[in-house]
């Protein structure tokens, strides 16, 4: 009989800062090249329940390729809590006006729905344009 051990890291993980570009890729695709980078799947040591994974620094997130059925179709909706306070806003003006919001409500769905996901989600950094204000922490481009 063979006994499989679990492998658990000892010590606080080193986290990297890691760029991507958003230009002409689909949401899902890149959401999940996101959620895999924050969780630190692509890590030999990742654990499951340990924060490992990097930061994750977005840019051009207004040139997201979608269809023109998804941009007229897609409806995010959102609750205040009150009686009629249902608001809704369709994919089309949610990119108008708050593009980086599109990217961070689908990593958010990818990510696990807890504490650990909170803290991930604060490790990441979505800008509309091709400018951000990370240089210092010198990200790595992803290939």
């Amino acid at each position: 009989m063979t006994v499989e051990k679990t492998y658990v890291i000892k010590g606080k993980p080193e986290s990297k800062w890691v760029l991507m570009d958003a230009s002409d890729q689909g949401l899902g695709r890149l959401s999940t090249q996101i959620a895999c980078y924050l969780l630190g799947k692509h890590k030999p040591t990742y654990t499951p329940g340990v924060d490992m994974g990097d930061f994750v620094v977005v840019v051009n997130a207004s040139k997201l390729r979608f269809t023109q059925k998804r941009l007229l179709e897609k409806i995010y909706y959102s609750h205040s809590g009150y009686p009629g306070g249902l608001k809704s806003i369709k994919l089309r003006d949610q990119l108008e006006k708050h593009p980086e919001r599109v990217i961070r409500h689908a990593v958010w769905g990818m990510l696990p729905h807890n504490k650990l996901g909170r803290r991930l989600l604060k490790r990441l950094r979505i800008f509309a344009g091709s400018e951000h204000d990370h240089q210092a922490q010198n990200p790595q481009p992803v290939a």
